[in-house]
């Protein structure tokens, strides 16, 4: 019916909102359309889409464990291995590729291979992950629990780290996602968390995929003891002075004088020279600060 319409647009057509409804004028009625008016999708939007929808949810790879059931042939149920080659072995039809695909589109591929090989007329495939050991990936370094964590095509860095118990105290803002490239070079991909905090710096949104590693690294230090009441070494935090320092270590001692402060500082070629700093000068890290004792 809507084939043999040879309408046209009415040019009077009315708009409401975020919807607009066009009116076709047919030979014998009226049809009417609604059309949902909606913006378009960003470069980066459009991005994200294309990447999600070209990778399935959950994709099989090399070292899988599946269960594969043929509805009503129980005789050709299986636990089996997705091989190297990214094959498994099916009872009659023999090997079957598979790999990169999501389960439901592996079962469509058995199917037709059973199809194919005129063994059953309609085969209705159901495969289920059973462990996962393709899409894993290795978070390192600074976080409570490190080790190795199942991903899938929407699992992001936050999300590892979450999974592996967040970063420590000492842990550094800066994580590296080392990744190989297609020659096999591992590349380092570092992404700030600084944007967790400070809304002024963008947080870089990197979805994982297996065989790839997440380390974090631990953070730069400082070292300060003498008159302070707390001598410890510390996390160094961006731009912190030398009296920011001071308040870190729980302040003063009454003994304390601020008016000549040491540190023993790493120099470019590696030696360890002794200087004298003030309140506002900048920490650096692995300074080695020293407060003196005042003498009356």
């Amino acid at each position: 019916m809507i084939a043999s319409l040879s309408g046209h647009l009415n040019p009077t057509a009315s708009s409401c909102g975020l919807r607009r409804i066009v009116r076709w004028r047919t030979s014998g009625a009226l049809l009417w359309l609604l059309l949902a008016v909606l913006p378009p999708l960003s470069a980066e939007a459009q991005g994200v889409a294309a990447a999600t929808s070209a990778r399935p949810l959950l994709q099989l790879g090399v070292g899988d464990e599946l269960n594969v059931q043929v509805y009503g042939r129980p005789e050709l149920a299986t636990t089996t291995y997705v091989a190297d080659d990214g094959s498994i072995t099916m009872p009659l039809a023999g090997p079957v590729p598979i790999a990169g695909l999501s389960p439901t589109a592996a079962a469509q591929k058995v199917a037709a291979a059973y199809k194919k090989a005129q063994l059953l007329r309609d085969p209705q495939i159901t495969i289920l992950l059973m462990q996962s050991r393709s899409q894993q990936v290795s978070v390192l370094g600074a976080v409570r629990s490190p080790g190795r964590f199942p991903v899938n095509s929407t699992t992001s860095l936050l999300d590892l780290l979450a999974a592996a118990g967040g970063t420590t105290e000492t842990s550094a803002n800066t994580v590296f996602v080392i990744r190989p490239d297609e020659a096999g070079n591992l590349e380092r991909h570092p992404v700030s968390l600084r944007g967790l905090e400070d809304g002024r710096e963008s947080l870089k949104f990197l979805l994982l995929r297996g065989g790839d590693a997440v380390f974090v690294p631990p953070a730069d230090q400082f070292y300060i003891y003498g008159e302070v009441k707390a001598p410890n070494m510390y996390r160094l935090e961006p731009e912190m002075t030398v009296l920011q320092a001071i308040s870190r270590s729980g302040g003063l001692t009454e003994f304390a004088t601020t008016r000549r402060i040491d540190v023993k500082r790493r120099a470019t070629d590696g030696t360890v020279v002794a200087e004298k700093i003030k309140l506002t000068d900048r920490v650096q890290a692995d300074d080695v600060i020293y407060i003196r004792e005042g003498r009356f």
